[in-house]
């Protein structure tokens, strides 16, 4: 036997002992097979030996055992190697398994063939009710199709597409994802399967979506009170009805927030609204709207008897969801005088949503004061009056039903300031004694208290604190109240307007709130007591309300009579204050009298009354 063939059979053999030791090893039968071959080539190459061969003749078989050791040893590192990656996508797999996100793999179509466990906390779906299904199963209809497309055409073309989509769950809630979607290709480019990564992200999104609402809630907050600040920084230089309402238009208008804002008021002869101030909407259009529908009629109706603000939609149709509400119509009223709605339409969808409709109502309520104090500063001390004459007779009036029901007489002195919201009427009163007077103005409607200040020869004076009646309607839209006498329930009652106010609005007001009350006159004031409307006007301004009051009380009490009708301490209590403060008010009141009558500065004198 040559040294040739000995190596060769050696080669084979530890061939084989290789190949055992790594198929016990790995138990892979590839090592199996190998040693099988191994050990049939050896015991060949072992029974071939008996024959006389040289040692060139087995070079070739020397060569095959060279090549059958090498391979054993290649394969093993294949198997090492193939194990490696093989636990490595165990690990990859098992990752995927427990992975928090939703991952799916789809086909070339997007047909799924893989679902992670985590698909059903996403979607709703398990990983075998969502295999063989397309990703449209759980699409919300939240995105229109040229987001899909835009989606697609990406993909397909090999780029990664990222975003956040909308998704309905199984049980129909809808979800915000955080989605990646990825291609895989050949080697020529190809897409042939899809990866998607999906994670919920609802949560953050709605605290995002909460936040961002808030701020701008709280953006539209803060311009409409910046509205508001300065709709009554400019009512202070206002000095009319028509300049209060304008300004009041002109300040919404110019605010992104809100489109037009117009004052209108409901007319009495027709189911329309009579447009008084209006900005940012077109007169003509603005006319049009109005006579083709009675809703806007019928709200400002609706919110001037209620007193209360309504959210309108874009017919003019009142609304209760503030984020669907295309308008709003604020009652502008002061006590019980109604000056009209104002109508402010929003600029942007859910304008209203931020916005307390309280603070509506205040603002309503301070234009009212402001117009209401307007109207009466022009009555007051204006030249131009129209001087008006009702006829009382059957009037649903305080004072005609005293005088019908004791058979009296009653002239009215004064109206002023009664306190606590009221007004204070001073009368006198012939042909009845003070006890039936106080008697029956306990249980009158619309007297909420009655003093006599004094009495004697069949006659008094009252101080009557009224919250419902025709002198203090007429006051509350501005009407200066000259006189009124009623006798057994028949009587005349005089009253002033100034010309620049709507004479008719107030007529037409005073005649709703009383249908018995008629318009028997009608004409200009002469203007020969101009002079001492001035003088009156200006000292009454320098006054506060309770230094008129008390001065009123006192005068109409007898308590500057000799002697006196009444004291300091009954006039106090007839005031529900003390004697001390009483006395202060009214020197205060005398001091500022003397002061207009006698001071030679220009600032404080009044011109004085003829004698």
């Amino acid at each position: 036997m040559n040294g040739v063939l000995v190596a060769s059979v050696l080669l084979r053999l530890a061939g084989v002992g290789y190949s055992l030791v790594l198929l016990a090893r790995s138990s892979d039968r590839r090592f199996g097979f190998l040693t099988v071959m191994l050990s049939l080539m050896a015991t060949r190459q072992l029974l071939s030996a008996r024959s006389s061969t040289t040692p060139v003749e087995e070079l070739p078989g020397l060569a095959v055992s060279v090549l059958a050791l090498l391979t054993v040893y290649y394969l093993s590192s294949y198997v090492v190697e193939e194990r490696r990656v093989t636990e490595r996508l165990q690990g990859f797999r098992k990752a995927i398994e427990h992975a928090g996100h939703a991952i799916f793999v789809t086909d070339a179509d997007g047909t799924i063939e893989y679902a992670n466990p985590a698909v059903e906390s996403v979607v709703g779906y398990g990983p075998e009710e969502v295999v063989g299904e397309n990703p449209r199963l759980w699409q919300s209809g939240e995105h229109d199709e040229d987001f899909y497309t835009e989606l697609w055409e990406r993909i397909s073309s090999g780029e990664v597409w990222e975003g956040e989509i909308v998704n309905r769950r199984k049980s129909g809630e809808l979800c915000w994802v955080d989605t990646t979607v990825a291609p895989i290709t050949d080697e020529a480019g190809a897409v042939e399967h899809y990866v998607a990564v999906e994670r919920d992200v609802t949560d953050r999104k709605e605290r995002r979506l909460r936040i961002e609402e808030q701020n701008d809630r709280l953006e539209r907050l803060n311009n409409t009170n910046e509205v508001l600040r300065d709709v009554n920084r400019e009512l202070v230089g206002a000095s009319t009805r028509r300049e209060i309402e304008r300004v009041l238009c002109d300040r919404f208008a110019r605010s992104h927030l809100f489109d037009a804002a117009w004052v209108g008021t409901p007319r009495l002869v027709d189911d329309g609204v009579a447009v008084q101030a209006a900005a940012g909407v077109d007169p003509e259009t603005l006319e049009t709207r109005l006579d083709g529908s009675t809703a806007y009629r019928d709200v400002a109706g609706d919110v001037l008897e209620q007193r209360r603000p309504a959210l309108v939609d874009d017919d003019g149709g009142p609304v209760d969801d503030p984020a669907g509400a295309a308008g709003v119509v604020v009652p502008l009223s002061y006590q019980d005088a109604d000056y009209g709605a104002l109508f402010v339409e929003a600029a942007t969808d859910g304008a209203f949503e931020a916005i307390d409709r309280a603070v509506f109502a205040e603002l309503g309520l301070t234009v009212g004061d402001a117009i209401n104090a307007a109207e009466s500063r022009r009555t007051l001390a204006s030249d131009e009056v129209t001087r008006l004459e009702f006829r009382l007779d059957g009037t649903d009036d305080p004072l005609v039903s005293l005088s019908a029901a004791l058979g009296c007489t009653i002239e009215l002195d004064r109206i002023g300031d009664g306190g606590e919201g009221d007004c204070a009427a001073y009368v006198s009163v012939a042909g009845c004694e003070p006890g039936p007077v106080s008697a029956h103005a306990a249980d009158a409607p619309g007297v909420e208290r009655a003093e006599v200040l004094c009495a004697g020869d069949g006659q008094c004076a009252v101080r009557l604190a009224l919250d419902d009646a025709v002198v203090t309607t007429l006051a509350q839209y501005g009407a200066a109240v000259q006189s009124l006498t009623v006798t057994e329930g028949t009587g005349r009652l005089v009253a002033e307007v100034a010309r620049s106010n709507d004479v008719r609005s107030v007529v037409e007001a005073v005649q709703s709130a009383y249908p018995g009350l008629d318009l028997i006159a009608q004409r200009e004031r002469e203007p020969d007591a101009a002079a001492e409307t001035e003088f009156r006007t200006t000292f009454e301004e320098s006054l506060t309300d309770r230094q008129l009051e008390a001065a009123q009380t006192a005068y109409f009490a007898g308590f500057f009579e000799w002697p006196r009708d009444a004291s300091g301490e009954d006039v106090a209590e007839t005031m529900g204050i003390n004697q001390s403060t009483f006395t202060q008010h009214l020197r205060a009141a005398e001091r500022k009298l003397f002061a207009s009558l006698f001071d030679r500065d220009d600032d404080v004198v009044a011109e004085p009354v003829s004698a």
